[in-house]
């Protein structure tokens, strides 16, 4: 079974809510591993969901890591793009990892989507 992470700034853990509703199915034949917060709110829609540390306390780290080890098929990472983030050194640094380590990596519903379906479906 493979493992796609979800991570969404404040501003955006509705769209990653209603994302993963209407992707529920698909998302059903994953791991699912999250920041905490992101993490909190995905558990609502039922799924079940192992939960990291919130991305500001070392969460997009913890995530990074598990996808430098090749324990990560995918991350879907709603960012805010005119937000300004205390932890924006962790968020370079998980970009930069799945550059580095070939792991794809959306950061919108449209690329999200692709996501799931080159790895789920």
């Amino acid at each position: 079974m493979k493992t796609i992470a979800l991570i969404a700034h404040d501003g955006k853990k509705a769209e990653m809510v209603a994302f993963v509703k209407d992707h529920i199915e698909s998302l059903r034949k994953a791991n699912i591993v999250a920041t905490g917060t992101t993490g909190s709110h995905v558990l609502k829609t039922g799924l079940d969901v192992d939960l990291k540390l919130s991305g500001p306390k070392g969460g997009d780290a913890q995530i990074a890591a598990m996808a430098a080890e090749g324990k990560i098929a995918g991350i879907i990472f709603f960012r805010d793009p005119l937000g300004q983030h205390p932890h924006e050194p962790d968020i370079q640094m998980l970009m930069r990892i799945s550059d580095l380590y070939n792991v794809p990596l959306a950061t919108n519903p449209a690329t999200g989507s692709l996501i799931i379906e080159g790895l789920l479906a």
